[in-house]
């Protein structure tokens, strides 16, 4: 990324159903955001307290959320976990003003969350809060003890790989090859997840070997696996970075406009994600 000294560099907020959500899906951009000064705030709408097969309730929830300060300080980010129940995620009236006062508390330029259309439904409703909150952040009387934003963020979605009802489009690459590093010891923080849960659950093809010391090795290949350029994502690199650096990168974080939020033309997209011309 890079930015002139002439502009304001935007407030970024991830906001993601569990703790590592949004660093799996925009741990790089967050990396070099917080790098050029930023404000940079991930948050996980639901404490993770179900998110395990040996341990569950506080004693999870509280593991988690340290997990997720240990990340958030490796990529030099805010990282606030809310303490909604893992599972149990709706999309009713007091999660919309905990997850609207936050945003107005915070006064993103950009928002990313997930798509609406989910295999969990703590995504899928996490989206629909942020959908909700999308026009209310500006109307005065709805949550009136926290001023309502002036301005309309931009929301898009992190990447996913569903196709129905419509496959995800990505209308913003970002390379992060120089923070890809950065971002695999960002997700060897949550232990919990990628070399407990997630290998043992048995949904992600992630295999993690017995040998503590392999086991990062496994978690880079697993990582690298969802940063690889889609052919679309490589047509804006090379629109963008040129036709030698977009043919190069091999790590890449994708996102997909949202319609709700503030418009995402070309130039929002190189300011807010710092992209070169």
């Amino acid at each position: 990324m890079s930015e002139t000294d002439t502009e304001e560099k935007p407030r970024i907020l991830a906001i993601g159903a569990h703790p590592d959500d949004c660093d799996l899906k925009a741990g790089g951009c967050a990396i070099l955001w917080a790098q050029t000064g930023s404000a940079v705030q991930f948050v996980s709408v639901t404490n993770g307290d179900a998110g395990h097969h040996e341990q569950s309730g506080k004693e999870l929830a509280d593991r988690r959320r340290v997990e997720a300060k240990a990340a958030g300080k490796v990529a030099g980010i805010e990282y606030q976990v809310l303490d909604n129940p893992d599972g149990k995620l709706v999309p009713g009236l007091e999660e919309r003003w905990e997850l609207l006062r936050l945003m107005r508390e915070f006064q993103p330029d950009l928002i990313l969350t997930h798509r609406p259309n989910d295999y969990h439904p703590d995504h899928r409703y996490t989206s629909q809060l942020v959908q909700d909150c999308s026009y209310l952040v500006g109307v005065p009387n709805i949550c009136p003890d926290t001023p309502r934003l002036e301005k309309a963020p931009v929301i898009a979605y992190f990447s996913d790989d569903f196709q129905k009802p419509s496959p995800f489009e990505p209308d913003v690459a970002v390379d992060i090859d120089s923070v890809m590093d950065t971002k695999i010891r960002m997700l060897d923080c949550h232990e919990s997840q990628f070399y407990e849960w997630l290998p043992w659950i048995d949904r992600h093809g992630i295999e993690m070997p017995a040998d503590p010391d392999r086991r990062l090795e496994a978690l880079a290949r697993f990582a690298r696996s969802f940063s690889r350029p889609s052919e679309k994502a490589r047509d804006f690199l090379k629109r963008h970075y040129g036709d030698g650096r977009g043919v190069t990168v091999v790590n890449a974080e994708t996102f997909e406009a949202c319609e709700y939020g503030a418009e995402m033309d070309g130039d929002t997209i190189r300011r807010l994600f710092q992209i070169p011309r």
